[in-house]
């Protein structure tokens, strides 16, 4: 679950920072505080659907990229 959550906070960190945008601004964009975007990009914080909603509209992201994992290979038979 973790790992999980580390992952999500890595593309929500990658997309803010293509896209230029501080943390600071997507606070604003998003309604949701500069320290919760921090926790959640450092993987220390499991968002909310409704903090996941907020975020991915000013991100261009859609909850399908976010929430999806990809296939570990040693599952693949």
């Amino acid at each position: 679950m973790r790992n999980s959550i580390q992952k999500l906070g890595k593309k929500i960190k990658e997309r803010r920072e293509i896209l230029h945008l501080l943390q600071s601004q997507l606070a604003d964009l998003s309604g949701i505080s500069v320290r919760t975007i921090q926790l959640i990009e450092q993987g220390k914080a499991n968002p909310s659907l409704e903090t996941l909603l907020k975020l991915s509209d000013p991100l261009g992201l859609n909850l399908e990229f976010l929430l999806k994992q990809p296939i570990a290979k040693s599952n693949i038979k």
